[in-house]
């Protein structure tokens, strides 16, 4: 089950937040989210959600980074810009 409750519920109801799998908490003043709570039986489902959203977005920045790598590294060596780029779209973006 999910609800929303305000600030001031969740401070002075504390036990109602074991009736919900998910609780989102909003200023009831102006209607603005600050926040949510997730019941343990979902939070270890989440938790993997999470991990798992980090470590695609650390691996694209990686592979962004390392596209540029091999032009510091000699790995080129004598090789013309054309040969340079057809080499790194085989690499990076024909897969």
């Amino acid at each position: 089950m999910t609800t929303k409750m305000g600030i001031r519920e969740v401070v002075r109801n504390f036990s109602e937040l074991e009736k919900y799998d998910y609780v989102e908490i909003e200023d009831k003043k102006t209607k603005e989210p600050k926040g949510m709570f997730i019941s343990a039986r979902l939070a270890k489902e989440l938790k993997s959600v999470i991990e798992k959203k980090a470590k695609q977005e650390r691996e694209k920045k990686l592979n962004k980074i390392m596209q540029f790598v091999g032009a510091f590294d000699g790995e080129f060596g004598d090789l013309t810009s054309q040969e340079i780029k057809a080499l790194k779209r085989e690499k990076y973006y024909e897969k």
